[in-house]
């Protein structure tokens, strides 16, 4: 019997130990060496206090900022501890529901803006924590925040352009605009 236990022993200590301590720790410093920003969460500092990270969406409410995906995390709105969709399948009245409500909430926010809603300021992404808009849901919002801030619409526009990134790779995905960053964006502009 010692015979056959030993060896399973040493197995796990060893396996334990390449598994649990050095291959993160050799990963860790890799990442850290070679993607420090990333590595330490993509953190957005201003004035040297950090708001936020590049990689999670915030919640939004005020007219005068652009307002990102909604988020199926509850009960508080983008809370990475409890990322998740909402699981909520197109014929669920839920959902129905929901996306009724937001866009209710759009109009409300903007009477005058006639043009289609697009469906990622309705729609939780999979994660619920998703930081980015489309080009079309900048677009949309970007008149009501010009009335609210008193800049010019092109100058909306133009921050809007400034702070989209492209697709990766130049073929993966479509141009997504972060929302915290062209938020950030938005304050520092002067009217």
């Amino acid at each position: 019997m010692k015979a056959h236990l030993r060896p399973a022993l040493v197995s796990i200590v060893l396996l334990s130990a390449i598994t649990g301590l050095l291959y993160p720790l050799a990963v860790t410093s890799v990442g850290q060496g070679l993607f420090p920003k990333q590595a330490a969460g993509s953190l957005i500092e201003v004035g040297g206090k950090t708001v936020g990270s590049e990689l999670i969406g915030q919640n939004f409410t005020s007219p005068k900022y652009f307002w990102g995906r909604p988020s199926a995390t509850g009960p508080m709105a983008n809370n990475a501890a409890l990322s998740s969709g909402s699981n909520q399948g197109p014929l669920n009245p839920a959902l129905s529901d929901a996306v009724k409500a937001r866009i209710e909430a759009l109009r409300a926010a903007d009477p005058g803006n006639k043009a289609p809603v697009p469906a990622d300021l309705v729609t939780a992404s999979s994660s619920g924590l998703d930081p980015h808009i489309s080009m079309a849901a900048a677009r949309y919002q970007a008149p009501r925040v010009a009335r609210e801030r008193g800049l010019p619409l092109d100058k909306v526009q133009a921050l809007i352009e400034d702070n989209t990134a492209e697709r990766d790779l130049r073929v993966l995905g479509e141009p997504r605009v972060n929302v915290l960053k062209l938020n950030l964006a938005l304050d520092a502009s002067k009217p």
